[in-house]
């Protein structure tokens, strides 16, 4: 069986400012890692959730998320959130 090829799709949501987030980069293989290692230098949180990503990866640049994954999207932010306070306290 082949090896699965990483995925990651970027999100950008400014409270008041967005009606709901958006994907701001999207790709796999060589495009993903490169989507990481960008987050991870500008203290970007990740989050590994294949099933969503798969999703999220079907949307087209500076397209807002559909009502069906807000659900999904919503725990994502509330965990971004958390990680943000927890470095607050720090």
């Amino acid at each position: 069986m082949a090896k699965k090829r990483k995925k990651a799709v970027a999100l950008r949501y400014k409270s008041g400012e967005d009606n709901a987030p958006t994907v701001t980069a999207r790709g796999e293989g060589k495009i993903a890692e490169k989507i990481i290692e960008l987050a991870r230098q500008h203290d970007i949180p990740i989050k590994d959730e294949p099933d969503l990503i798969e999703v999220l990866s079907k949307l087209d640049l500076n397209e807002e998320i559909p009502p069906t994954v807000y659900v999904a999207v919503a725990e994502l932010l509330a965990f971004v959130y958390s990680l943000n306070k927890k470095k607050e306290i720090l």
